[in-house]
């Protein structure tokens, strides 16, 4: 059973990198096949933005209890989805262009109301490359905030709650590469422009619709729970978790998350076809049956916590910003993470 004092250690590589190299040895044409950008996620992007605005106009004379209700039963499902694009769009699979992913990545931000776009790109493709290695993979929790939350059920409910805080202030860890570039700055400028705007023409209604649709679909809802699901170490030591059930169509297929690990320059809406090309890579695998069960028994039961991640050693600063070759071996790389 994994520890709630410390990470799980292991010495051992990222185990998608070997899977990687099966999967595209026997089934090599067929991955390619399926591989490469949907440009018609961003129509899904507009669709989500202008939605949230309408709803956003909308509710600016309701009560708070309607904004809030109507932010979780209906925003944060519209909103996780933002989340899900702009995840695609930092693998550069919306458009071919780098640079309209990012632009896409930021418009898709105008309904999240937080920035974050530019630096998920930058420190997600870390993620995929240094998973487990603590200096660089911003999807571990810092050590300070793991001790505080400990297995406390009431602290792990708070962490639920606030995640997207969290995972907004995790770069701020890092030394390399440095948070601040162009396009973050950029990201930071035009939000910030959004924001105004909202205030201005919408007010504190609509403000606290949209800031609440984003709490929400990161955080205490059935999907929010999709973040501990990936990676967090349950009965097993597996290390990236799949899910199949029914909330996967109205979250874009995210629950195919190791099938996504496996090959990255597959788009949201041909991921399922990972799995149907090689089933037998994933039949065997520990996959999460419910996202409202793992969320109910992360926060109550004491054996999962913080810590309940594979650890790996860190490679130094010059390893870990090297640049590498992009190959056709389903993994999307940047020649160097500091300008991702």
């Amino acid at each position: 059973m994994p520890s709630t004092l410390d990470f799980h250690h292991v010495d051992s590589p990222d185990f998608h990198i070997q899977r990687r190299k099966d999967l595209m040895k026997k089934y090599g044409k067929e991955m390619r096949a399926i591989m490469g950008n949907n440009p018609g996620t961003f129509f899904w992007i507009l669709g989500c933005v202008v939605t949230q605005f309408a709803v956003a106009t909308a509710l600016r004379h309701q009560p708070w209890y309607v904004i809030l209700g109507v932010a979780y039963v209906f925003g944060a499902f519209l909103n996780h989805a933002l989340f899900v694009f702009i995840h695609d769009a930092a693998h550069n699979l919306v458009f071919k262009s780098s640079n309209a992913n990012r632009w896409a990545g930021i418009f898709a931000d105008f309904a999240q109301f937080v920035p974050s776009a530019m630096a998920f790109r930058k420190y997600h493709l870390l993620h995929h490359n240094k998973m487990g290695q603590y200096d660089y993979d911003g999807d571990l929790s810092p050590l300070w905030e793991a001790k505080l939350v400990g297995n406390n059920p009431l602290k792990k409910l708070v962490w639920v709650l606030l995640l997207g805080v969290s995972e907004a202030m995790r770069p701020m860890r890092f030394k390399a590469p440095p948070f601040w570039d162009r396009w973050i700055v950029t990201n930071l400028a035009i939000q910030l422009g959004v924001i105004a705007a909202t205030f201005f023409f919408l007010g504190v209604p609509g403000v606290g619709y949209l800031l609440a649709s984003t709490i929400f679909g990161l955080g205490l809802h059935p999907l929010g729970a999709r973040w501990i699901a990936e990676h967090f170490l349950s009965e097993s030591k597996q290390e990236t978790y799949s899910y199949y059930g029914p909330l996967n169509p109205i979250m874009f297929n995210v629950g195919y998350h190791v099938e996504h690990h496996d090959i990255m320059t597959v788009a949201w809406n041909r991921l399922p076809m990972i799995k149907a090309i090689a089933p037998e890579y994933y039949v065997e695998l520990e996959t999460v049956k419910s996202y409202p069960g793992l969320l109910f028994k992360f926060i109550t039961n004491p054996t999962m916590s913080l810590y309940s991640r594979i650890h790996r050693k860190s490679e130094s600063r010059s390893e870990a910003l090297a640049p590498t070759n992009a190959g056709d071996d389903g993994a999307t790389y940047v020649p160097n993470p500091a300008s991702a």
